[in-house]
């Protein structure tokens, strides 16, 4: 779950992969066409981060990629991943989370399946953090990142 402003409240649904904006009602504000790998589709959408313009990017667990869907748009657009599953430093396999770090605007990226942390900067990716079973990330106002550890449970900082 994430919060887009203080009355709104975004959830993930794995089963119907969508993603719902709830208020009285809710509305699908990005895919519902079924899962699949089109970019107006999901397929287990997993971590939400929704900018100050109501911008979403979705980390889309099983095909293997962050997409970033635009305020009322009809179809994502990939910005990390989309290159089959795999290890090398342009593929991702099953990421879990995603947030921008808002001091350097960078994309932080929980790969899960790849057991690393990686940072999207100007069309360039690193590892920021090796061999760890990352599953969740937040961001604190000072900029220290935060990573949860699920086979170790504990939270790094």
């Amino acid at each position: 779950m994430a919060m887009a402003n203080n009355k709104t409240q975004c959830f993930t649904s794995s089963e119907e992969s969508k993603l719902t904006d709830w208020e009285q009602n809710t509305i699908t504000v990005a895919a519902g066409n079924g899962y699949g790998e089109k970019l107006n589709q999901l397929n287990s959408p997993a971590g939400i981060f929704i900018d100050k313009n109501k911008n979403m990017l979705i980390a889309d667990y099983f095909n293997h990629r962050i997409v970033e869907w635009k305020y009322n748009a009809k179809e994502g657009q990939i910005i990390a991943g989309g290159n089959a599953q795999g290890n090398r430093i342009d593929q991702l396999k099953c990421p879990t989370d995603v947030i921008v770090d808002q001091q350097d605007h960078s994309i932080i990226i929980a790969d899960s399946g790849n057991r690393r942390v990686i940072q999207l900067l100007n069309q360039k990716q690193q590892i920021l953090i090796d061999n760890i079973d990352c599953h969740g990330l937040a961001m604190d106002q000072i900029g220290f990142l935060y990573i949860s550890d699920y086979k170790k449970n504990e939270v790094k900082r």
